[in-house]
């Protein structure tokens, strides 16, 4: 069987616990990190259990067999999502602190590898489950760790003031994570600029071939240097270049010499099935 990725499922965060209750115990595939098992969890996703806080599990990937550090297996987070505000939503990010703050896991100045094609389907298919139940999904800016050398992204539910998640955003999530199936007509692209919700690129994942790596909101735009720039772009594996919110992003000299600039018509629209709907525009097309 092909393994894709792994989901990790810290028994301290109360939505990775609960859906480790719904999907139940099943076949080990004899692989053991620190004397917990690793479990098969769906055609391509194997599951493996954590005592501690997964945004403090640094360097987890270098604890993992052989078998699933060549080539680095994607690491896959549940998680609860907190805010100031108690946004009720599903969301998906990745991993990493832009800038010197790192309060919340990982290193300053730190990112780790994104995988876009296996996070645009992640969101895609909690907004199509979402929806039925009134909720919401969108991706986040890059925030917080671990940190890691493996791909890795975090997917989570956001509940406000509620004791605990719904039981359909629980379902959504056991559901969508053991059965994620990336799209590889998908154009893979370094976000920049926008609020830490990212709408703009939320938008465009949705409705065309987009898939962005990692995406960096206008708040992080300051004091972010041209190193960490690299990274992102980087860590954005398969990159064809740079989509940015606002015309002003592109004038930041950091992102200078990363790659193209492109625009937002230049992936194709996707059908409601998730097929593709007319011809792709050339590079030199314009968007907004």
């Amino acid at each position: 069987m092909a393994t894709s990725y792994l989901v990790v499922a810290s028994e301290a965060d109360p939505v990775a616990s609960r859906l480790v209750e719904r999907w139940g115990v099943s076949d080990s595939t004899g692989w053991f990190i620190d004397g917990a098992p690793i479990r098969r969890l769906g055609p391509d996703a194997l599951l493996l259990r954590r005592p501690g806080l997964h945004i403090h599990d640094e360097g987890l990937d270098l604890r993992l067999p052989v078998q699933l550090r060549n080539p680095p297996i994607t690491m896959v987070f549940p998680s609860i999502h907190r805010s100031e505000q108690g946004v009720e939503c599903l969301t998906v990010h990745p991993l990493g602190n832009p800038g010197e703050a790192a309060e919340v896991g990982g290193r300053a100045r730190t990112l780790t590898p994104t995988d876009p094609r296996r996070m645009a389907a992640t969101l895609r298919r909690l907004s199509e489950m979402g929806e039925s139940f009134g909720l919401s999904a969108t991706y986040e800016a890059t925030h917080h760790g671990p940190e890691l050398a493996h791909p890795a992204f975090f997917v989570e539910i956001g509940y406000g003031t509620a004791a605990v998640p719904t039981e359909e955003a629980i379902e959504v999530l056991a559901s969508t994570i053991p059965e994620i199936l990336p799209d590889s007509r998908d154009l893979i692209a370094l976000a920049v600029g926008g609020g830490h919700y990212a709408p703009h690129f939320t938008y465009l994942a949705l409705r065309r071939h987009w898939a962005f790596g990692h995406i960096l909101s206008r708040h992080a735009l300051t004091g972010l240097d041209a190193p960490t720039a690299r990274s992102a772009f980087d860590r954005t594996p398969g990159s064809e270049g740079i989509l940015f919110a606002r015309a002003e992003d592109a004038t930041n000299p950091v992102f200078s010499g990363l790659g193209p600039r492109l625009r937002d018509g230049q992936a194709p629209p996707r059908d409601a099935r998730g097929g593709t709907t007319g011809a792709s525009l050339s590079p030199t097309a314009s968007g907004t």
